[in-house]
């Protein structure tokens, strides 16, 4: 393997789709015969001399030195999601959520503002409501679709906007575009978790976001066997960030990384099939007496349709519902489904369904639910790759029991 730190692709043929990134978007990091990519399963390597060990420990982010600093296996895939994000860079982290921490920890001091949504994923929200201030750093909370508010949030000391759309778990949208044109005429970084989305389905980068932040469990890896996350931004960022990464120490696993590049061989094939019946589904679902309301941005009953339509290839996997009869009836319905397993992550291979509001009860109370719109009888359901008759034939059978 080769020992150079870059993080881009050279190489890369840029009239390529991303059907074909995926697959050969590290070809140029390969230095063996081997089709398959090798495991780098090591914590350390070895150096010729004290020359190239002086070269190895002081170039960031060299893949030969200490897998905490980086991982000829993790620059694989790192290739690839840049390609796929369109950015310069790429760096692996151990989660979703270590992702996001770390860049914010990484661009934000005391004394600065951030304006973040008023729907985020939990873990997110907490980083925001509870982490930041603890070291000085304050953060207001807007509607994300209402731009004027955003724009009002907007101080002096404002350093980075921080954007989830669709949002987790209502499907609310952000107009990427508009706020980032915002956010650089102020002088502001952005970052945009598109895990909702994947790759495939929206580009936050191409429509002028700083930094595409992912929870690379989700799409990516898509098959619920790995914890990963990623964040795709310049090379002058991602070294910012890189420096916070080594001390925070969120380390991805060679195996985990190789997990995730396997993962992703296949993403455009899954995405395809996902987005046909999810929407498909989402149709059916609107259709069935037993359901007051269907929110997926590919329906045009979705209040922001057309601004999915603008930034949105597809849609994705995850459907919000809400279903006739309370909490209640709603719990009975969840855990009456056989095929749509009843647990959490989304963007796998096997449909998964939770009652929202009995996840997110244990680390919001009743006000910040409502304030996030999550209402008692919600569901959030993410398709996966079943037949959509047979899905179909799950969902009748449970709402009969509910």
């Amino acid at each position: 393997m080769t020992n150079t730190p870059s993080r881009t692709n050279d190489s890369a043929n840029p009239a390529w789709h991303d059907e074909t990134r995926v697959l050969h978007g590290d070809a140029h990091l390969s230095d063996d015969a081997a089709i398959v990519a090798p495991i780098y399963y090591t914590a350390t390597f070895r150096a010729a001399d004290a020359h190239d060990f002086a070269e190895r420990a002081n170039t960031p982010r060299h893949p030969g030195f200490y897998t905490r600093y980086g991982n000829p296996t993790h620059q694989r895939v790192e290739a690839i999601l840049a390609e796929l994000e369109g950015t310069e860079s790429a760096l692996l982290t151990a989660s979703g959520m270590g992702a996001i921490s770390t860049t914010v920890l990484a661009l934000v001091s005391a004394g600065d503002h951030v304006i973040a949504q008023q729907r985020h994923y939990m873990s997110t929200a907490k980083l925001f409501d509870e982490v930041l201030p603890k070291f000085g750093v304050s953060v207001s909370f807007v509607e994300q679709s209402d731009l004027a508010a955003i724009e009002a949030a907007i101080r002096p000391n404002t350093r980075l906007i921080m954007l989830e759309t669709p949002a987790n778990p209502t499907l609310v949208l952000t107009d990427l575009e508009a706020v980032a044109a915002l956010a650089r005429s102020r002088g502001i970084l952005t970052i945009a978790d598109n895990t909702f989305a994947s790759p495939l389905n929206q580009k936050p980068h191409a429509l002028g976001i700083d930094i595409v932040v992912h929870s690379a469990t989700k799409y990516l890896g898509g098959h619920h066997d790995l914890m990963a996350g990623v964040v795709c931004c310049s090379e002058a960022l991602a070294e910012r960030i890189w420096r916070m990464h080594v001390t925070l120490g969120a380390v991805l696993s060679p195996m985990d990384a190789w997990l995730l590049l396997r993962g992703l061989r296949t993403l455009p094939v899954r995405i395809e099939r996902i987005n046909a019946t999810a929407l498909a589904f989402a149709a059916w679902l609107e259709a069935q007496p037993q359901v007051e309301q269907v929110f997926y941005p590919g329906l045009e009953s979705h209040p922001q349709h057309a601004l999915a339509k603008k930034q949105m290839k597809g849609y994705g996997a995850v459907i919000a519902f809400a279903v006739r009869g309370g909490f209640d009836a709603t719990q009975r319905f969840v855990a009456a489904l056989e095929l749509a397993t009843h647990g959490v992550s989304l963007g796998g291979v096997e449909s998964l369904a939770v009652h929202t509001a009995a996840m997110w009860s244990g680390t919001m109370n009743e006000e910040q639910m409502k304030a996030a719109g999550i209402a008692p009888n919600f569901v959030r359901l993410s398709i996966g790759l079943e037949h959509l008759e047979d899905l179909k034939a799950d969902f009748s059978q449970a709402f009969n029991r509910a």
